[in-house]
């Protein structure tokens, strides 16, 4: 079995670790803080003990899989590892003096991946020596759980290394999808508007946010609500996500951030870990009742999926990934109750220019303009499938 190197011990780069330890490969886990590792060893048991409790392997497998895991400080100890990914905070600076840092202590053929979310992968191994063997390889939280993962080549990407990778993950119960290197990727990309146009609607006072959550769960058929969902992701790493992605599309209006939950990140409301965030979850706090209009609810659905069909559309239409990637991207990384695409040709193409070509119209904002697909696909009366 080959050795897998993973840079950072916290929740990504653990869960990753415990993966691949699972599929039987000894996993050498590094961070330079001994306080993480320490944290990540005692977490990994808890979580072991967990799946003991519930009857999902015995003890002796649970010893085995912590056993083919060794802690380290030091990044010559992933000398003998053929794939090392980088899970270490989402600051493009520190990943590029990582990936240096791997680079100088792995063989020539060793894989080196990133588990960024949004940041360019052919930017963090530009100064490498050999960038042809990094790419991206974008688990999702958390990584026992979630099954998609997302592989972005690089600009420098061999496509061996791209061959490799996917088969890697593929075997370890992964279902792997193909990205471009664009800010975003598919999901951290498709998904912007679930998130902006939820907090569009309720600083314009048309909802406020049980109602929204209420809304998209229970008439959407989404998993979470968005502020939920905000609240869970916690509302600093998704500003950041949300920052980033406008920043990198030179400032396009369709990811602008929210001032709202901007504020909220200042105030260090920042969701369940803080215990406040869109809502309170100290004890004894009174959960808000939301208003269980149906009419008002349809509405909000309506606009909220209508943009979030326009970027999956603008997606494919700029190559980003293949239609049937970004429809599983968005149902098995977010949890989507339809793939997007597939769901405009539910609603009608046609019915989503109306809704964006209204939006546009009514409120002269460069957010709302309808991707050139969608609006060749209605008028020549097409369909994604």
């Amino acid at each position: 079995m080959e050795i897998i190197g993973i840079l950072g011990a916290g929740a990504m780069g653990s869960g990753i670790a415990q993966v691949a330890a699972s599929r039987g490969h000894q996993v050498v886990v590094c961070d330079n803080l001994t306080p993480a590792l320490k944290k990540s060893g005692k977490n990994l048991q808890a979580a072991l003990a967990t799946l003991v409790d519930k009857g999902k392997m015995t003890n002796a497998e649970s010893d085995a899989l912590f056993g083919k895991i060794q802690y380290t400080d030091h990044m010559s100890d992933f000398r003998d590892c053929s794939v090392v990914i980088e899970a270490i905070v989402e600051d493009i600076e520190l990943k590029r003096i990582a990936f240096k840092g791997v680079e100088a202590m792995v063989s020539g053929d060793t894989i080196i991946g990133s588990n960024t979310s949004s940041l360019s992968v052919s930017a963090m191994g530009a100064q490498l020596k050999h960038p042809e063997r990094i790419l991206g390889i974008h688990f999702f939280n958390p990584a026992p759980l979630m099954r998609l993962v997302e592989i972005i080549p690089a600009l420098q990407t061999a496509p061996p290394i791209i061959e490799r990778a996917r088969t890697l993950i593929d075997s370890w119960g992964k279902t792997t999808v193909l990205a471009k290197d664009t800010p975003g990727f598919i999901v951290n990309r498709v998904a912007r508007p679930y998130y902006g146009e939820s907090l569009r609607i309720l600083e314009e006072g048309i909802a406020d946010v049980p109602t929204i959550d209420w809304a998209m769960r229970e008439l959407g058929g989404f998993r979470m609500g968005p502020f939920e969902l905000m609240d869970f992701i916690g509302n600093d790493i998704n500003y950041t996500v949300t920052e980033t992605v406008f920043r990198s599309f030179y400032f396009d209006p369709r990811y602008k951030p929210s001032f709202t939950q901007k504020l909220l990140v200042n105030a260090n409301y920042l969701g369940k870990k803080t215990g406040r965030g869109f809502y309170d979850y100290r004890p004894g706090a009174a959960t808000p009742e939301p208003l269980r209009d149906e009419a008002l609810g349809r509405q909000i659905v309506t606009r909220v999926v209508a943009m979030l069909v326009n970027e999956a559309a603008d997606a494919l239409y700029l190559s980003v990934a293949n239609r049937d990637d970004i429809d599983l991207a968005m149902t098995q990384g977010v949890n989507y109750p339809k793939g997007l695409l597939a769901w405009a040709d539910e609603i009608g193409i046609e019915n989503i220019v109306s809704q964006l070509d209204w939006l546009h119209a009514e409120y002269c904002d460069d957010r709302y303009r309808c991707c050139r697909l969608l609006r060749i696909m209605a008028r020549e009366k097409r369909t994604f499938y």
